[in-house]
């Protein structure tokens, strides 16, 4: 079979069961008794050596000679996580709640060619850090030698702790230095909005399992994914990697991700990744679409809305993700159970935290941070100048609670119902916390033990090694690129076709801009410099935006602004040159948001949506060798005034959408 002729619908049935059944881990043996029905798991055992007991070996990782409960892999995750907490020093319970960036040689927020081992080796041996967010983008057989150097870090240490190692998304189109990742060698799907349009959680969990894999082949044992928040402010920037406006397509979706990075419908499993859903909570609902990475852009509005923006991950909770992250921004003049929440954002809130998801929704899992809440908003930070730029060192956002000094901030995050603090190895503070009695320990030694868990779970005590040839194997698999590659093309949207303009005739000669000319020849097109001489032109562009805040470090990467085209736009200018040479004309659009189409409506003969897709995915469509088959994720706004007048924390209301949600022909 031709796997790259499968539709979406025929390939998700080949794993519709797949995680149906769950591998449960077996009962607590009974140790007194044989060991003939026990599995011998593979031991990593580079640094430190083995104890053999009744015959079935265990990785020695505090090299005392004696098998501790912690070492003893017959034993429950959580009673090796006791026992391992029970052992531990206060400071190296303190940097157990940190998830600080692995330090790259000569680069910048972690982006390097590799990692620096020296400085790794600093962070592990002296503040006790085990938790990392990865930023190496090398080819799969080169990042997994730096991972399995960093491992040998760890397993170096008193305890042998290994190194959880975290990710961005890495197998999408966006990138932001910060927020995404660009993966090399891994397979290349559309944005989370691409399943959206698709609407189907099959395909989500086949993504997710392919995803997984390549994961950890990688060494890579937690995703900081997916984003759960509501797009319901069309020009906040973040909304390409959330599935949408609506909650319950949101959750359902958000469900089939959970359960199939993680590998069971009832929580995290031996081969599976832990997920991180984000960010909990009404972090879309930002006026204006300021986001929230920025000081400018630290409150949203959710309002009455709220309970929807909630309901957005009812299922992700339902399939046991591993972990949450909580939003950035305050929540301004909202209320939760008849009381208004404390004006401080998610991560530092009682009510959303130990109360909403703790309490009332009894989730389990670890609360991690997103990064910097606990640092300190310099000038830089709170008012950049283009002689002052804000830098990496100045990223800060600690909304709601700037007021506070960094002792009283780690204070008022655990007492809020954080576990582990992202971004951030400042350890100090909170050793000085708990020296002045401010923090109970039973507080850190609860979060330690969440911590600890999934490190038990996912068998990293027993090898947190991974094998560079296994992985070179593994990611960017034929069979896997080819499901990416059609589904690039089947979650476009078709939302305009005059006179059935498409599909276009092969072989015919075409003009084009933004899209690559090898591309187009590849697909058999004559490529033309003169429009006029031209059968159809294509136009590829993204959604407009502008840059309102350049001297802010995330107000650079982001877009903001501005949805509708304009003339002076190249893009719009493209389509006015082809409009005048009577060309047919076909814009090709990146809805990284939610775009204003009325000004180049009259411009167009075709209007192809994508969520990220290839040119050569976009060219298949255009000739008919490929069936755009998505719908609309989201409105789109008729005009700026009706995306001015709209609430932000409300899904698709804006006055008389040019297209409503689930749009396409």
């Amino acid at each position: 079979m031709n796997t790259a002729k499968l539709t979406t619908t025929a390939m998700a049935l080949t794993s519709a069961l797949v995680l149906a059944n769950c591998t449960h881990p077996a009962p607590l043996p009974d140790l007194a008794a044989g060991n003939s029905n026990l599995s011998q798991p593979q031991l990593g055992l580079r640094v430190k050596q083995s104890i053999t007991v009744h015959g079935l070996e265990f990785r020695d990782a505090d090299a005392d000679g004696e098998l501790a409960i912690y070492e003893d892999w017959r034993r429950t995750p959580a009673e090796r996580a006791t026992d391992l907490a029970r052992r531990m020093t206060t400071a190296e319970k303190v940097g157990t709640l940190m998830h600080s960036t692995m330090p790259g040689r000569d680069g910048e927020l972690g982006r390097a060619n590799s990692y620096d081992l020296d400085a790794l080796a600093d962070l592990v041996g002296d503040k006790y850090v085990t938790s990392f967010i990865t930023r190496l983008t090398l080819a799969p057989s080169e990042l997994v030698k730096q991972g399995n150097l960093a491992q040998e870090v760890a397993a170096a240490g008193r305890l042998g702790i290994p190194l959880t190692i975290s990710t961005d998304p890495r197998n999408h189109f966006s990138y932001v230095l910060g927020a995404s990742e660009a993966g090399t060698g891994t397979t290349r799907w559309p944005e989370l909005l691409g399943f959206a349009a698709l609407r189907d959680p099959a395909i989500v969990r086949q993504f997710g399992e392919i995803a997984r894999r390549e994961y950890r082949a990688l060494g890579i044992h937690m995703a900081l994914s997916p984003q759960l928040d509501l797009l319901t402010e069309p020009r906040w920037p973040r909304g390409s990697g959330t599935f949408g406006s609506q909650a319950a397509l949101s959750s359902e979706l958000g469900g089939a991700y959970v359960q199939s990075f993680q590998g069971c419908r009832d929580g995290l499993q031996p081969d599976g990744v832990m997920t991180v859903v984000k960010h909990w909570v009404g972090y879309g609902a930002q006026p204006e679409g300021f986001e929230a990475h920025n000081y400018y852009g630290r409150f949203a509005d959710p309002g009455d809305y709220l309970p929807r923006h909630i309901a957005a991950f009812e299922g992700a909770l339902e399939m046991r993700t591993a972990g949450i992250m909580p939003a950035y921004p305050i929540l301004r003049d909202t209320q939760l159970g008849g009381e208004e929440l404390e004006a401080v954002s998610p991560g530092f809130s009682a009510q959303l935290l130990e109360g909403l998801l703790r309490n009332d929704l009894r989730y389990e899992g670890i609360v991690l941070s997103d990064w910097a809440i606990t640092r300190d908003c310099n000038e830089r930070c709170t008012n950049p100048t283009d002689a002052q730029p804000q830098r990496p060192q100045d990223i800060a956002t600690p909304w709601g609670v700037e007021n506070l000094t960094v002792r009283q901030r780690y204070v008022k995050g655990l007492q809020a119902g954080i576990d582990q603090f992202g971004g951030t190895d400042d350890v100090s503070p909170l050793l000085e916390a708990i020296e002045a009695g401010e923090v109970d320990m039973a507080r850190i030694d609860q979060s330690v033990i969440r911590i600890m868990v999934p490190k038990f779970q996912l068998g990293l005590f027993e090898n947190p090694y991974v094998d560079p040839a296994a992985a070179q194997a593994v990611i960017g698999g034929q069979d896997d690129v080819a499901k990416a590659d059609q589904l690039q093309r089947e979650a476009q949207v078709l939302l305009r076709n005059e006179d059935n303009s498409l599909p276009f005739a092969a072989h015919s000669k075409v003009w084009l801009h933004g899209m690559a000319s090898d591309a187009a020849r590849a697909a058999g097109l004559q490529v033309v410099d003169d429009v006029a001489d031209a059968d159809f032109a294509i136009v590829r562009a993204d959604t407009p935006s502008e840059m309102l805040h350049p001297n802010h470090f995330f107000g650079s990467r982001y877009k903001e602004g501005r949805l509708n085209f304009e003339p002076g736009d190249p893009a719009y200018d493209a389509l006015a040159q082809a409009e005048a040479a009577q060309v047919p004309a076909m814009l090709a659009i990146f809805l990284d948001r939610p775009a204003v189409l009325s000004e180049v409506l009259p411009l167009t003969d075709v209007i192809l949506a994508n969520f990220g897709a290839s040119d050569a995915a976009v060219l298949d469509v255009a000739l008919g060798k490929a069936e755009a088959k998505g719908r609309l994720p989201f409105e789109l706004p008729r005009s700026m005034d009706a995306v001015r007048a709209q609430d932000p924390a409300a899904p698709d209301d804006s006055a008389n959408p040019l297209y409503p949600f689930g749009a396409g022909l």
